[in-house]
């Protein structure tokens, strides 16, 4: 495996709260105001000059590739389900992938829609020059996650709070800058296809102050529920319901 892909969209999970709309469509497919969810992502990249991605996959993975047969993107593919039979968690998914990317990628989850961020040269250029291992936007706390994931200090520092610790939290959005070296602990390229969760290791260089955040405040929903994609689909229905 071999490439300079500068972006991976995490499109291998099972979406089990979305069924019965996954049953038969992998969740970063299902429609978001007349276009594909996954699309909001690689459109945006593209925008910003990032057209080398990585996408690894899953469930229902072969429909991911056939979507995208004949695009102009340059697109590399990490099959997690045909090499080991499901989806290998977030951190786990990226160690398999990491052959395929640069020394510093962006990550974000095929299922959030957030249409107005941009993902700049700028924002690189300056994780680069920070000596950080990662870089993550963090959002206001949605109603389904209101104790939030990470604190953020007026530094710029992600913090890891511990429970009952003062100091607000905010939600992950998943996107994030990162350098191969945050994931030394897994094997390189995960041969054994090591399932791992990220928050782990974010949490540790945190301890080591080297991850920085910023807040976004546009914008942004973890399309995890039935309900949450009908709201970005029906935006009158979600007005109405809130206010009778």
């Amino acid at each position: 495996m071999s490439s300079g892909a500068t972006a991976m969209i995490l499109a291998a999970g099972r979406g089990e709260r979305m069924r019965p709309l996954t049953d038969s469509t992998p969740k970063p497919l299902l429609q978001v105001q007349g276009k594909p969810l996954i699309e909001w992502h690689t459109d945006a990249l593209a925008k910003g000059g990032f057209r080398q991605l990585v996408i690894n996959t899953a469930w229902l993975g072969e429909q991911i590739p056939a979507h995208f047969e004949g695009s102009a993107l340059s697109l590399a593919w990490s099959h997690e389900g045909a090499d080991f039979g499901g989806a290998l968690e977030t951190a786990g998914g990226i160690a398999r992938a990491l052959p395929l990317l640069g020394d510093v990628f962006w990550v974000l989850a095929g299922d959030v829609f957030v249409p107005d961020f941009e993902f700049t040269q700028a924002a690189v250029d300056r994780f680069m020059a920070s000596g950080k291992l990662a870089h993550l936007w963090l959002v206001p706390n949605p109603p389904h996650n209101t104790k939030g994931d990470f604190g953020l200090g007026k530094d710029g520092l992600a913090l890891n709070l511990p429970a009952g610790a003062p100091g607000p939290r905010f939600t992950f959005s998943t996107i994030g800058l990162y350098r191969k070296a945050l994931f030394d602990a897994l094997p390189y390229g995960n041969p054994d296809g090591i399932k791992a969760p990220l928050a782990p290791l974010l949490r540790q260089a945190m301890d080591n102050q080297q991850v920085s955040a910023e807040l976004y405040e546009k914008a942004w929903t973890d399309v995890g529920t039935p309900a949450r994609l009908q709201e970005l689909n029906n935006p009158t229905l979600a007005t109405a319901s809130q206010t009778s």
